[in-house]
């Protein structure tokens, strides 16, 4: 029959002239194939490789009866009859032959040995059976395309990750760090190959800048395939104002004050300024860089004094509020310290006031610490007071008592007559007589 190999020779030879049993079994396969189905003698398995490794058929035999086996390949040439190779194919070697396995390694799979492979064992009638090998082939490249290098924060940039040329297509999945993201994907098919796109849009920020953004592939001829770019953002200045002198405590008058601003942006704040908030900067305040210095404080310097920086994308600043005390003061009201103020409110940034709130809620504690101490020093000495005037009280009124000094002189008329009449007579008169003072 055309495209069938001879088991006696090389695959479409015609030299040499075939023994007898074996053109005998070969017309009886043509004649007659049983095709695969339940109850047949022949065991195999598919085969799932990856481009450019070793595939290896097994054809098997439950019941072996000493019958013959072959492996013929998609277009039903003859690879191997039983362990003699008429195809000339140096791929495919023999790994094992007995009555019951015929077992075969193909080396250096490619996309176009993929198909169904037969096993044939010639009994009476014939069998067969096939087994199918699948070629997975992984992406040759994976890019990912940004649309700007260097994008300003509150921006949207696009991000294209494309994986090249596999089979069967690829799944592309999106990371931000170690946050995962979604983006959309387009698979286009040539020939029997696969090329997946995967577009990321991405909104980025300040935080974003220098961190990694990764083009993961799931497919199963690979692992762990990844590619990654790293984001460059540039961003307004981050501006703070420090307090260098006094380092704790109150700014009060006569004293120095020394202000620090340092800011931080990308690109790095080349312009650097100081001013007074709805007032003029007063004669005396030394400014040097990003150092304010007042010598010697007085009343008239309580304000708002503003450090602004600014770099090629915007402007920022911080804002320090000064309140100067007098030289007995001991107390910091809550209204001094820092802040730092957004320029709209998308830009409020709670850390920025950290150092604010912090000075405030001190002041705060500190208020309540010395009303504390107020009420129960009033509570001690309403105490002492009430002891003493108990004290004073118990020593005047030691009791209640009875006397019978008067016993026999209920009937008389007068107090001098009640007292000589009294038990005792005359006699004990002036021993009986109380003074009361």
């Amino acid at each position: 029959m055309a495209g069938r190999a001879q088991p006696s020779g090389p695959a479409g030879s015609g030299g040499g002239a075939p023994g007898l049993l074996p053109l005998l079994l070969l017309l009886l396969s043509a004649a007659a194939i049983i095709p695969r189905g339940d109850g047949q003698n022949l065991v195999t398995e598919d085969v799932t490789v990856v481009e450019g490794d070793v595939a290896t058929i097994s054809c098997r035999v439950k019941n072996s009866d000493d019958s013959v086996i072959q492996l013929l390949n998609p277009n039903r040439q003859t690879i191997y009859f039983r362990d003699f190779r008429p195809l000339k194919d140096s791929r495919f070697q023999l790994v094992n032959f007995s009555n019951s396995e015929l077992r075969v390694s193909l080396t250096n799979v490619s996309i176009s040995d993929e198909g169904r492979y037969f096993c044939q064992l010639y009994t009476d009638p014939p069998q067969e059976i096939y087994t199918t090998i699948t070629v997975l082939v992984p992406p040759r490249n994976l890019v990912i395309d940004i649309e700007k290098e260097t994008a300003v924060e509150g921006e949207e940039i696009e991000l294209n990750c494309t994986a090249m040329a596999s089979r069967p297509a690829t799944t592309i999945r999106w990371f931000k760090g170690n946050k995962e993201l979604t983006g959309k994907s387009e698979v286009e098919r040539w020939s029997d190959m696969y090329t997946v796109t995967s577009q990321l849009l991405l909104k980025v920020g300040r935080e974003d800048d220098g961190v990694p953004v990764i083009c993961l592939v799931d497919h199963p001829a690979v692992k762990d395939l990844q590619t990654q770019r790293y984001l460059e953002v540039m961003y307004k200045p981050q501006v703070r104002v420090s307090q260098n002198y006094p380092l704790q405590g109150l700014t009060r008058e006569g004293e120095p004050l020394e202000l620090t601003c340092a800011a931080f942006g990308k690109p790095q704040p080349t312009d650097m300024r100081w001013l007074r908030v709805d007032d003029e900067m007063p004669q005396h305040v030394v400014v040097s860089g990003s150092n304010l210095l007042i010598s010697n404080l007085n009343k008239t310097d309580n304000g708002t004094y503003r450090c602004e920086a600014s770099n090629a994308v915007g402007k920022s600043h911080a804002d320090y509020m000064l309140f100067v005390y007098d030289t007995t003061a001991t107390t910091e009201p809550a209204v001094h310290g820092f802040t730092q103020l957004p320029n709209s409110a998308e830009e409020l940034d709670y850390g920025d006031l950290s150092d604010s709130r912090a000075g405030e809620e001190g002041a705060i504690r500190s208020v309540d610490h010395a009303v504390v101490g107020g009420v129960v020093a009033v509570v001690v000495f309403a105490m002492l007071c009430l002891l003493i005037i108990l004290g004073r009280y118990f020593a005047r009124h030691k009791g209640t008592y009875f006397t019978h000094e008067a016993k026999g002189a209920d009937d008389a008329a007068d107090a001098d007559t009640a007292i000589i009449n009294a038990e005792g007579g005359q006699n004990n008169s002036e021993e009986k007589k109380e003074y009361f003072i």
